[in-house]
């Protein structure tokens, strides 16, 4: 296990951040529990952007294995959420986010797993993967929010107003949020598969690549069907919660699933 000082601060930070959703402020001069969550938030990502570039940036290039693949991707979600809470009240998102982050980091410092992307990689490419990681990203965020939003209906429906419903804003907001994140998610994950197409010409096709490409077809399908249903014939509640939920899915199989059995299961050694 190799968990730095860097480390061990950010996974502390994160946590703490998350505790600070309990914080109730005491005093009219005192930090409000919204600014010591940003202030929190802020140090935890920038102390988890240090550890990233310990870890991923090596001589031969970038590591992209894929332990540091899952930090790099929760630190993007942080870094999103974070920039989120700036205009839409989105705290109880951070329930989840940062301690999963704060796990990433702890995975990262302890499995040692390379694969990686060489300095000379071609721009499109580097293209690609960028594309790739905010659209995963971004969709993830939708995909927790349409959970605390299913149950924020169940407890609407069945009148039991809880912890939840007394700290998230109205139905009416989540779900517009929802959707926000979807759209541009699906625009991000369009730019991700035609810069594949266009970039990656034959590889996104080849033996070890098809089974992620086609799961990535599926999941763009998945959330054009809920955009395209959304905007004709009005979807949303269980409806939307429930394509969302499955887009998110096949998303997932595409690029974690794929990426552990090639990496880990059925390792195939230093790409690139």
């Amino acid at each position: 296990m190799n968990i730095s000082v860097f480390s061990l601060s950010a996974i502390i930070l994160y946590l703490a951040a998350t505790l600070s959703r309990f914080y109730r402020k005491s005093q009219p001069a005192a930090i409000s529990p919204k600014h010591l969550l940003l202030l929190l938030g802020v140090l935890a990502i920038s102390l988890h952007a240090l550890v990233l570039y310990q870890e991923m940036v090596t001589p031969s290039g970038f590591n992209f294995g894929f332990f540091n693949a899952a930090s790099l991707i929760a630190w993007v979600i942080a870094l999103l959420l974070l920039l989120t809470l700036l205009r839409q009240p989105v705290e109880n998102l951070t329930l989840v986010i940062f301690p999963i982050a704060a796990i990433t980091i702890a995975l990262e410092g302890s499995f040692d797993y390379e694969y990686i992307l060489s300095p000379k990689t071609e721009i499109g490419v580097a293209l690609h993967v960028f594309f790739s990681i905010l659209a995963y990203s971004l969709l993830s965020l939708s995909a927790l929010q349409a959970l605390f939003l299913a149950l924020q209906e169940y407890q609407l429906h069945h009148k039991r107003p809880g912890w939840v419903m007394q700290r998230m804003p109205p139905l009416q907001v989540m779900e517009t949020l929802l959707f926000q994140m979807i759209a541009v998610g699906f625009i991000l994950l369009t730019l991700s598969l035609i810069s594949g197409f266009v970039f990656l010409e034959e590889d996104i096709f080849a033996q070890h690549m098809v089974h992620k490409t086609v799961l990535s077809i599926a999941a763009w399908c998945v959330f054009a069907l809920l955009l395209w249903g959304r905007r004709l014939y009005g979807w949303r509640g269980k409806t939307a919660i429930r394509w969302n939920l499955i887009g998110f899915v096949v998303l997932m199989l595409a690029y974690f699933g794929s990426k552990m059995v090639l990496e880990l299961i059925l390792p195939r050694g230093i790409g690139n």
